[in-house]
């Protein structure tokens, strides 16, 4: 998915997430996130848009000199609106004008405002998914970014180990990812992570290893759907459609425990 569309689909994500909930009751509670109602997921997607827009505007390396000033939470739900409206914008336009290239400080192994806009398209797209769950008003979701999506969550968000920790693969416990509409494949395999964490604190986890391409070897299990359905799933939200699991039951019940540690 090229660079600009992916700026696309941030304005449009947070324009559709804003329309949604403008007729939502700020205090409803939001079924795919527990612990929030409208006017906290309005908040969020609000706080996290405006800090990376000022990491990407201000191109700071370390978290240390990102220089954002504390974003007030509007008490009335209109204002929080508009506040949402803002930020996306400038989000947009901050990202539209800075080479993908650009080093920024990142929380992950890619250092570069690339890294950025394409977590800020999939964040957006999650959360329009959450404010449609509170409305029951879903609609289609772009296949080519949810297909992106499922890659970006097997293998940023759930896959390989922290820099500190050291990987260990089971060759035996493999899985293949299909969407079953793009037509995209992913060779997946279970693996654990071990070490000593940056304060000094011993950690170990579930994890997955994902091949940089799908040679189409034999998998002892299967996860086909949608890019959507497959994106919904790996991030906790419901499904529209059936995501079929086949194969090894060990094998998909490793997957399940990585997944279910889940992503906010």
């Amino acid at each position: 998915m090229s660079d600009l569309e992916l700026v696309k689909h941030i304005g449009t994500e947070s324009t559709r997430f804003r329309a949604v909930l403008q007729s939502a009751k700020p205090d409803a509670a939001v079924p795919t996130c527990p612990d929030w109602d409208v006017a906290d997921l309005v908040w969020h997607l609000t706080e996290v848009q405006y800090f990376w827009a000022a990491v990407v505007r201000q191109q700071r390396t370390t978290l240390a000199e990102v220089e954002a000033e504390d974003l007030r939470r509007p008490t009335g739900f209109p204002e929080l609106l508009r506040t949402a409206d803002r930020c996306a914008r400038d989000l947009v336009e901050v990202l539209r004008r800075t080479p993908p290239a650009t080093p920024v400080w990142t929380w992950a192994e890619d250092q570069s405002a690339g890294f950025v806009l394409r977590r800020q398209a999939h964040e957006a797209l999650i959360h329009r998914v959450d404010a449609e769950c509170v409305t029951g008003a879903r609609t289609p979701m772009d296949a080519a970014l949810a297909a992106d999506g499922v890659d970006e969550a097997l293998r940023v968000m759930f896959g390989g180990a922290p820099s500190w920790a050291t990987l260990t693969v089971d060759e035996h416990a493999t899985l293949r990812v299909v969407s079953s509409d793009t037509g995209h494949r992913w060779a997946v395999n279970l693996a654990r992570y071990a070490g000593t964490d940056e304060e000094g604190h011993e950690q170990e986890g579930p994890t997955l290893a994902i091949a940089p391409v799908d040679h189409l070897l034999p998998a002892v299990a299967t996860v086909t759907a949608s890019a959507a359905d497959l994106d919904c799933w790996l991030w906790g939200r419901p499904p529209l459609g059936d995501v079929g699991l086949s194969g090894d039951v060990a094998v998909l019940a490793g997957l399940r425990e990585v997944v279910a540690a889940g992503v906010q």
